[in-house]
């Protein structure tokens, strides 16, 4: 907008054109242009529309009142009276005038020239806001190619821009999938954004929680302002493009020629200039709505009676042969609507197709009507999966109770079956209590050959990360390949088995089975169970286990990236995924903002029922970093956690007692750490052991250096290595071998194990003389701290000099308070209370001698 105001100011241009799509902000600007420049110039509006396209100077009448009817259809004698009109403005006001036209692209070519005549001879200085399609008129346009107007193309907000957006607007932490759900439901589009905000905080969908903004539900298209944006669309249409507009959003994705048909192809072409709907290529061409939710809005606004009428046009000209994937359970659900009667059969195809776009409210709806004795089981089985990527466990688990049985000779048998496991998990219940039920039916064959048995026997060794029994079964199921239910049992039976090596310390293997897991991915597509979900879990497990962290990263984006359709159902578990990794680097700044949105992803939805250890890993985040107050919230959560899967059970014990230490410093946290090292449990699980016994380190305990040894000799992969390597030169106090070791360790990537090296090596060489030497090694453990510390990698104060000993959360704090920023605006930033803030602060102010914020830059170390 400054830009623009600048360009009309100079006088470089005597015209400038606002170029956008419908939505993206041209009316916005322009009107912020005018009441920016209306002390200085004299303002004139014309306002172009498709009712006046066809009407030769129809838009300048206001201009040219005085012409007789012949005049008025003579280009010289407009140009004459638009000459007069502006000589009697300057009569009485000496400003320039300023000509904004709105929506200059209905412009007739007529105008247009006249408008043209006005710029070129410098009359006025015009801003016209125009869509790039179909474009300003060729008079206008001529105009830009001759030099004579500058072009300002407006571009929807980019992810960024729509983060920024909502920082702003909210008050408080707005996590990534939030903002990635905001930003692919509104298409970067200001107007759509701005409705979808107001309704979606108005329906409850988009709520606070523990300072947090989370999205409770899909975002609305029945919603007062998104109403209000279509209804101002429409009206701006003739009913030619209504009428299609209405066509497209109830039936698309549709055959182009079905539309073109009805409403003839000068409309399609139309609709498609004004990117109003958008053409996927193929055989048949399909036409859609540029945005599903917008279409949703105009589906709202169609009566039942009309809607009928609508579907008996595209029935009359549509093949329903043709029809596939979304384009046919668009078909089927506009039938429903309407009242029409559908097939059992092509009601149970629909809601598989909704269940698999996790659209999941349409897939209960249609599965709910399928009456049919033989399909009522499966049916059933969809609204279950539908129910349990909504988070209602105790809804679906009772359907899964009643249809599982029926479907035990079914090809998704084997996935029903884990499904209803898993409900009555997420429900805190054990595998057992299924596994008795499943027992007591005769019905069932029992015996070796029963693969129900033989499912529950691998969720069994897989909750107790029995590895040898593990091993035992998956290597009988890789030398036989039987039956329908081959595939989901060697997923299954792989993706535990890759879970209990990596627990055991053979995360190299275990990656092994979780490829040969995903191996069998293939087949069980559009399966009722979370396969892919479940063998991402696994993959990502035994990559950080391994240090892979780039790895790991790497196959979470991969599954993001094609699976967003399950974003709401599956990103709190990607999420904590992401933040586990980032703890396990060291990173805890970053870890710690990932963490709390999932935990309260996870509080909404947990399908693979980790959220009572992510409230663990969460509760040791906010206590390393020394929120108080949020880490008591998160132990509570733990406490108050239903059992999730038993096999995190052991880790999540873990990292709430090192949480515990390091919020009370009183030695319990440190004892139970030391007693769990000593259990059965862990000394049978080498992998978990080393990664316990690195948290007593961490904690201050060098007198498990010796243990730490001994377990990562035993562990695969490169971060026992590192482990390893750093123990060994640690026992060894050694300056110039620490020295060496934090440089390796900093170099492979291992940027927490290589500060604690560097600190050390200060150590040692400090008590051996060398002072200078040992300020190196200071230097060098505050640039790892830097780095860890990702979000403040330029800030002046992470290496405060250690006679100052700021904690790192008071260093991000002050940073943050010497910027400026207020008490509210840290806590917003770094997700913590302001009570929390205020506290840091004062604690700094007595470690640094002030008594004001305003001391604190010149008293900071420099």
């Amino acid at each position: 907008m400054e830009r623009i105001c600048n360009l009309v100011r100079n006088g470089t241009h005597q015209a400038v054109f606002i170029m956008a799509g419908p939505g993206i902000g041209k009316s916005a600007v322009t009107n912020a242009v005018t009441d920016r420049l209306a002390g200085t110039m004299s303002i004139l509006r014309i306002h172009a529309s498709s009712a006046l396209a066809g009407v030769p100077f129809g838009v300048l009448t206001p201009y040219t009142g005085d012409l007789t009817a012949e005049e008025s259809v003579s280009p010289v004698a407009v140009l004459r009276s638009m000459w007069s009109y502006f000589e009697k403005l300057k009569g009485t006001s000496s400003s320039p005038v300023l000509l904004v036209v709105d929506d200059a692209h209905h412009l007739d070519d007529a105008s247009a020239g006249v408008l043209a005549e006005v710029i070129s001879a410098g009359w006025a200085t015009v801003v016209a806001a125009a869509r790039p399609r179909p474009g300003l008129p060729q008079p206008l346009d001529q105009l830009w190619y001759d030099g004579l107007a500058e072009r300002v193309d407006l571009r929807p907000l980019n992810h960024e821009q729509i983060e920024e957006v909502l920082a702003h607007i909210l008050d408080g932490a707005v996590p990534g999938a939030t903002v990635d759900a905001i930003w692919n439901a509104s298409g970067g589009n200001p107007r759509l954004l701005d409705a979808l905000l107001h309704d979606a905080a108005e329906a409850g969908v988009l709520a606070k929680r523990n300072g947090i903004w989370m999205l409770l539900g899909e975002l609305p298209a029945d919603g007062a302002r998104l109403a209000a944006v279509v209804a101002k669309d429409h009206l701006r249409r003739g009913p030619e493009e209504q009428e299609a507009l209405k066509l497209i959003a109830l039936a698309g994705p549709v055959g182009r020629k079905v539309i073109e048909d009805i409403s003839g192809a000068a409309v399609v072409r139309s609709l498609l200039d004004q990117q109003m709907i958008v053409e996927a290529p193929g055989i048949p061409a399909e036409l859609s709505m540029w945005n599903g939710l917008f279409a949703g809005a105009i589906r709202n606004t169609v009566s039942v009676s009309r809607s009928l009428q609508l579907l008996e046009k595209v029935k009359a000209h549509q093949n329903p042969t043709l029809l596939q994937g979304e384009g046919r359970l668009r078909s089927v659900e506009w039938a429903l609507e309407c009242g029409i009667r559908v097939s059992d059969e092509e009601m149970l195809a629909a809601a598989k197709e909704a269940l698999l776009r996790f659209r999941n409210h349409s897939a209960r709806s249609i599965a709910a009507r399928i009456h049919h004795p033989p399909l009522v089981p499966l049916a059933q089985a969809i609204q279950a999966r539908a129910l349990y990527n909504e988070g209602a466990y105790a809804d679906a688990a009772a359907l899964l109770d009643g249809c599982w049985l029926p479907l035990a000779d079914d090809t998704e048998g084997p996935a029903v079956l884990m499904l209803r496991v898993s409900a009555h998990q997420a429900l805190g219940r054990s595998v057992g209590v299924v596994a008795d039920d499943v027992e007591r039916h005769p019905a069932l064959s029992g015996g070796e050959d029963s693969w129900q048995e033989e499912l529950l026997h691998l969720l069994h060794l897989g909750a107790d990360v029995n590895v040898a029994a593990l091993e035992d079964a998956v290597n009988g199921m890789r030398t036989r390949r039987t039956g329908t239910a081959g595939e989901p049992l060697r997923a299954l039976a792989e993706g535990l088995l890759a879970h209990a090596l990596a627990s055991a310390g053979r995360p190299v293997e275990g990656l092994e089975a979780a490829l040969l897991a995903a191996s069998e991915l293939p087949p069980l597509e559009g399966s009722l169970f979370f396969f892919p979900e479940f063998v991402l879990g696994r993959l990502v497990s035994d990559y950080l286990a391994m240090g892979e962290w780039e790895s790991a990263e790497r196959e979470i984006n991969h599954y993001a990236a094609a699976n967003s359709p399950g974003a709401a159902t599956f990103n709190g578990s990607l999420q904590l995924l992401q933040g586990y990794s980032l703890l396990r680097q060291g990173r805890m700044e970053r870890a710690y903002q990932v963490l709390l949105p999932a935990v309260e992803a996870l509080r909404l939805n947990d399908p693979l029922q980790l959220y009572r250890f992510g409230s663990a890993l969460g509760f040791y985040a906010a206590a390393r970093l020394g929120d108080a107050e949020q880490a008591r919230r998160l132990e509570q959560d733990h406490k108050d956690a239903a059992a999730g899967w038993p096999a995190h059970d052991l880790l999540a014990e873990a990292y709430v007692a090192a949480a515990a230490e390091y919020l009370a410093r009183d030695g319990k946290g440190l004892a139970a750490l030391q007693t769990l090292m000593t259990t059965t449990e862990a000394s049978a699980r080498t992998g978990n052991l080393l990664e316990v016994l690195a948290m007593c380190w961490e904690l201050g305990d060098p007198s498990v250096v010796p243990m730490v040894q001994a377990a990562a000799r035993g562990v695969e992969g490169r971060w026992a290595e590192a482990l390893l390597t750093l123990a060994t030169a640690w026992e060894g106090a050694d300056g110039d071998t620490l020295m060496a070791t934090a440089a390796s360790l900093e170099e492979a990537g291992f940027v927490n194990l290589a500060r604690e090296a560097y600190a050390r090596a200060s150590t040692v060489l400090e008590q051996a003389g060398e002072r200078r030497r040992s300020r190196q090694a200071v230097a060098q453990r505050e640039k790892c701290d830097h780095e860890l510390g990702e979000r403040f990698r330029e800030g002046r104060f992470i290496a405060a000099a250690p006679a100052v000993r700021l904690t790192r959360r008071e260093q991000d704090i002050v940073e943050l308070a010497v910027q400026g920023l207020t008490d509210r605006e840290i806590a917003q930033r770094l997700m913590v209370s302001v009570r929390t803030v205020e506290g840091h602060l004062y604690r700094t102010y007595v470690k640094l001698g002030v008594r004001s914020r305003d001391e604190l830059e010149s008293a900071l170390p420099k």
